[in-house]
């Protein structure tokens, strides 16, 4: 879990700076702080065994910080951290228990809860649209999908977004991290990545027909957009909410891309990688039931 929370501080740094006209620095250090608050206070509370060292809680509230818009509300950082240790987490058992995600189910409530909020987007102090919002709007009146989109801003990170999820190369420079050390492999992810990119590539088209099929633009654009960077890397990685079996890894990589390109093409969303992650956690424990592997020698098949 540590090495997680280095892995995230190439994005967590980057957003703050990319941010630096509002909060988002102190939405970051609240935002951990109340998750690990949060488990203590409990873990007291219930006369549990204190697992704050084990860092778990620090990686839940920085990931739902870093999925956070940069202007949102202190108190809705503390609220989300509340509701993802708390309800997600501790009165499912704890670490290890969960049945999905704490930090994107967290931010899931805030999402339903406050969607004004959630969805309001500022950066360089101008409200505006996120690229895949404006692919999106630009679809809907007819014009070319990329119209104000440059997708080496998207890239780099001069964008708008949540305060983790803009900059590609300080998300992958914190995967890197997490490869070298063996916390993570390319299972996962690159199943995940994959086959997403090999849905938008053909249902792209069908969207809208302007667009055409594998078209390499389009297909950055979607990458470097949105929470699918850092969803792939970190939370679709996450040990207790992913198969354990190899073969479960890939099925569930496959179902996590197919997912995400429904919700983005056909959804009424721009976005869809919080509720790809989410729906597949629960498919888990089918996944692993069907994918383990079979037992042979005394006792087993013959």
């Amino acid at each position: 879990m540590l090495w997680v929370i280095i892995a995230l501080l190439p994005a967590t740094f980057f957003g703050i700076y990319n941010f630096r006209d509002t909060h988002a620095w102190l939405l970051v250090i609240v935002t951990t702080a109340a998750a690990v608050l949060t488990e203590y206070i409990y873990e007291k509370l219930m006369h549990k065994k204190i697992t704050i060292k084990d860092f778990s809680a620090a990686v839940t509230g920085l990931l739902l910080a870093l999925n956070l818009p940069p202007t949102a509300p202190i108190w809705m950082g503390i609220i989300g951290s509340v509701f993802a240790i708390l309800v997600v987490k501790q009165l499912f058992g704890g670490l290890g228990q969960n049945f999905m995600n704490p930090a994107l189910g967290a931010r899931c409530f805030l999402l339903i809860s406050f969607t004004g909020r959630m969805t309001s987007f500022v950066y360089d102090g101008v409200s505006g649209a996120t690229p895949l919002a404006t692919i999106r709007a630009n679809i809907e009146a007819g014009n070319a999908a990329l119209d104000g989109v440059n997708s080496m801003d998207m890239l780099i990170g001069n964008i708008a977004g949540t305060i983790g999820e803009t900059s590609v190369i300080a998300i992958v420079i914190g995967a890197i991290i997490l490869i070298l050390k063996g916390i993570i492999d390319l299972r996962i992810p690159g199943t995940y990545i994959v086959t997403f990119v090999i849905f938008i590539g053909i249902f792209g088209h069908f969207q809208n027909p302007a667009v055409g099929f594998f078209d390499a633009q389009y297909i950055t654009a979607h990458l470097c957009g949105g929470g699918l960077m850092l969803g792939a890397w970190f939370m679709a990685t996450d040990y207790v909410t992913c198969p354990i079996t190899p073969k479960g890894q890939y099925v569930y990589g496959i179902l996590l891309g197919i997912l995400t390109g429904l919700f983005r093409l056909f959804g009424g969303s721009a976005e869809g990688v919080s509720y790809a992650i989410i729906i597949s956690n629960l498919i888990v424990p089918l996944i692993e039931r069907v994918t383990l592997p079979k037992p042979f020698g005394k006792g087993g098949e013959k």
